[in-house]
């Protein structure tokens, strides 16, 4: 092969870099044209459907002569357009554009005078709730995210947290689904600590507390595995097995920029051996983090146990560029209170948080819940 001279080898990447960002553009752009064209037709079929102007089954009639007037059409079933009516009946009272002169009347639609304002979305003059959401977010997400989020939120403020993380992280819909499922928006930066008061900077403080949220959905872990174990035999360890099986999903749970390290990780000082449950790394905090697992009720002791730990890590693994350890418990109950004024006489920055091994809509259906608690000891 012949060797690319670095002048044309510059030349290509600059016209790759320059197609690349093409690519992005149109794709972002389509899926504008999408959300305005889905946001119209919603408002089209809301108007006519919900005040009896169409008869009974009229959006499944129209999706059917849609789709045998247009072969091979997708996207359009009358359950995709009833997901468009809720798009936009979601989304009116607080994008708040008035309709235009002559559009949406109830008349009889004709071909050659289309009524349905397709860009009307896209041509918004302002950015609607600039205070709250920010509109280049909403019209870069698409319509699929924006149903998985329509369908699990209650406010418009829980509606806009989900789409701008969606679209800083990158999520795909199965990674916003566990996030919509973990409740993150209630449960981030809510957890009991005390780092305001041990991290050095203030930023690092915030990034910290923002992380780590105060309840984590561990639904991951198939108690139906255990068995019928003696209560005796069982403690964290089953909770810890089943995290480190799946630790993508606890990472994915326990938030971004995690790296896995390493269970039941052996450290030593003054001929003491010591295990940690569980050991990460997170990029953006640059720091080493602890998870230490417990069942049950929080105890003070736990504290002291994570501490120890803390000290030896941040010893004699800490490189010279990374920020303090943090030492998380993840324990099934704790008393927020209590926590927090426990954690006033540690110098290190450590949080409380608990856990729940599945949701609470499935412990209906499960033979015993004291055989369920019992189960997650080991």
């Amino acid at each position: 092969m012949d060797k690319v001279s670095p002048i044309y080898n510059n030349i290509v990447q600059q016209i790759k870099s320059a197609i690349l960002e093409s690519q992005l553009e149109s794709a972002r752009a389509v899926n504008q044209q999408m959300l305005s064209l889905y946001y119209a037709i919603g408002q089209f079929v809301s108007a006519n459907s919900r005040e009896g102007t169409w008869g009974t089954g009229a959006i499944e009639t129209i999706s059917a002569q849609l789709r045998r007037e247009m072969p091979g059409l997708r996207g359009f079933s009358a359950t995709s357009i009833k997901k468009m009516r809720q798009f936009y009946e979601k989304w009116e009272e607080f994008l708040n554009r008035p309709p235009m002169a002559g559009e949406l009347e109830k008349a009889e639609f004709d071909i050659k005078t289309p009524i349905i304002p397709i860009h009307a979305l896209i041509n918004l003059n302002r950015s609607p709730m600039a205070e709250v959401l920010n509109f280049s977010d909403f019209l870069a997400l698409s319509f699929s995210h924006h149903m998985e989020i329509l369908e699990k939120t209650d406010s418009v403020e829980e509606r806009a947290f989900y789409i701008h993380q969606a679209v800083l992280n990158h999520w795909d819909k199965y990674t916003l689904r566990e996030y919509l499922k973990a409740d993150l928006f209630h449960h981030q930066g809510q957890i009991s600590n005390n780092f305001a008061l041990t991290l050095p900077k203030t930023l690092h403080t915030q990034k910290a507390i923002s992380m780590f949220k105060d309840e984590y959905l561990l639904d991951f872990i198939n108690v139906e595995e255990l068995g019928e174990r003696n209560p005796q035999d069982i403690d964290e360890r089953v909770v810890e097995k089943a995290i480190v099986q799946n630790v993508k999903n606890f990472i994915l749970t326990f938030g971004k920029d995690f790296t896995y390290v390493g269970h039941q990780v052996h450290i030593e000082k003054f001929e003491h051996d010591m295990w940690v449950d569980l050991l990460f790394f997170n990029r953006e905090l640059r720091s080493l983090v602890v998870v230490e697992l417990k069942t049950g009720e929080f105890k003070p002791s736990y504290l002291g146990q994570l501490a120890a730990y803390m000290r030896v890590l941040n010893d004699d693994e800490r490189k010279s560029t990374e920020n303090p350890v943090i030492g998380i418990i993840l324990c099934q109950n704790a008393d927020k209170t209590f926590v927090k004024y426990l954690l006033q006489d540690y110098n290190q920055p450590m949080g409380v948080a608990t856990y729940k091994a599945m949701p609470e809509k499935l412990k209906s259906v499960l033979p015993d819940e004291k055989l369920l608690l019992e189960a997650m000891r080991k």
